[in-house]
């Protein structure tokens, strides 16, 4: 069997390292941008820091901002016409998920127009061309982004959310800065960097996971661990790390998968529009237990970076339930949700939610197989 891994061409970490943009651009022959960013962070002046960059340089560019959390098939419809009739050649994103979701829907679809009514980019849906060149910049610690070869996109009128696999859309470009990061709300910080922990969670334990994507999920376990609590009350320290960790977990995840916990916060999103990050936190360590027994001798690994004493050395049953709890103190103490009615679930949907979790793209990865009905359990339990 081949493990194929795929990571952007280059990428920048480090506080200041939007710097480097316009020279990148330069360098690499591109004449317009099209920005893709939301309302908010231009109007708190984080997507002028990079704009400023691009005016000093005298790069030109357009600015498209109709981007709502948990993206829709409508937002990229729209950012696909203003990239056509802006006729750049290059497509910056900048912010968390819902932009860089858009901002890859839209360079994949203006160099793949057969794929234009969008839905069409569920699951791998085999693009024959790489996506109009992308440069992302995150504004959270906590999707990765800008390094995955993954994308959600929410169907409205279906009250879904859809997850596309598609090599073509990495990023040629990443620009990891924590400057970028650092005016975000700490609910954001918690939210985003509870995804991050469940990347890297559950990338260490997916079906798919081998050694190289291991090597990134456990570090990335660790550097979380002791800093994304720090990170959320203002720590530049721990945020930096925290950006980088981020960005790590989806080096591994992109290329060999999550499981059920993804699977069942993405109809979260798509009923109730629940923040994807808050949704995660409260299924994390709930599946982890649900999952324990088919994870061989991986929980050490977790417990032990969650600071567990006799993690590699105590009876395995005990160090399965150190972690599950290690992971779940952590989410209470981020004060996250940890009730499903909490982001306002409704007990009527729960078979709904049962169904749709069982066919999203993620839950066959999960390393404990599953049922619709395990599924329905499992939100009921969490009700």
């Amino acid at each position: 069997m081949a493990n194929r891994m795929i990571w952007n061409q280059t990428a920048y970490f480090g506080a200041g390292a939007i710097q480097v943009i316009p020279q990148e651009l330069k360098d690499r022959g591109f004449t317009k941008a099209f920005v893709v960013s939301d309302k908010p962070l231009v109007e708190s002046g984080v997507t002028g820091r990079v704009l400023d960059l691009l005016d000093g340089a005298g790069l030109p560019y357009e600015v498209f901002t109709d981007v709502a959390p948990n993206p829709p098939i409508e937002n990229v419809l729209a950012g696909l016409a203003a990239f056509k009739a802006a006729r750049a050649d290059v497509l910056i994103g900048i912010g968390g998920g819902s932009p860089q979701d858009t901002c890859k829907a839209i360079g994949i679809i203006a160099a793949n127009p057969e794929f234009a009514d969008v839905r069409s980019l569920e699951g791998t849906p085999g693009t024959p061309n790489p996506s109009v060149p992308i440069v992302a910049v995150p504004t959270t610690a906590g999707t990765a982004s800008e390094t995955t070869i993954n994308y959600v996109i929410t169907d409205v009128a279906k009250s879904r959310k859809f997850v596309c696999v598609d090599p073509h859309d990495i990023p040629v470009l990443a620009v990891v800065d924590s400057d970028m990061m650092a005016s975000a709300p700490r609910a954001l910080k918690v939210a985003t960097g509870l995804d991050a922990l469940t990347h890297a969670i559950e990338g260490y334990v997916t079906k798919g996971a081998w050694e190289l994507s291991d090597m990134f999920h456990l570090k990335a376990i660790q550097v979380i661990a002791r800093s994304l609590a720090k990170a959320a009350d203002g720590d530049a320290k721990a945020a930096e790390d925290m950006a980088l960790a981020q960005y790590v977990a989806g080096m591994g995840y992109s290329n060999v998968g999550l499981g059920i916990v993804h699977g069942m916060a993405h109809p979260l999103g798509g009923f109730y529009s629940a923040p994807h990050g808050v949704a995660n936190g409260i299924l994390l360590a709930p599946v982890m237990a649900f999952n324990a027994e088919h994870t061989g001798e991986k929980y050490r690994d977790i417990a032990q970076a969650f600071g567990v004493a006799d993690a590699q050395s105590a009876p395995l049953q005990r160090v399965r339930q150190a972690a599950v709890e290690a992971v779940a103190a952590l989410t209470r103490d981020l004060g996250n949700p940890t009730r499903l009615r909490q982001i306002g679930a409704k007990e009527d949907d729960l078979a709904a939610l049962g169904q749709a979790a069982f066919e999203d793209v993620c839950t066959p990865g999960n390393p404990r197989p599953v049922t619709a009905a395990e599924l329905e359990a499992l939100y009921r339990s969490l009700f």
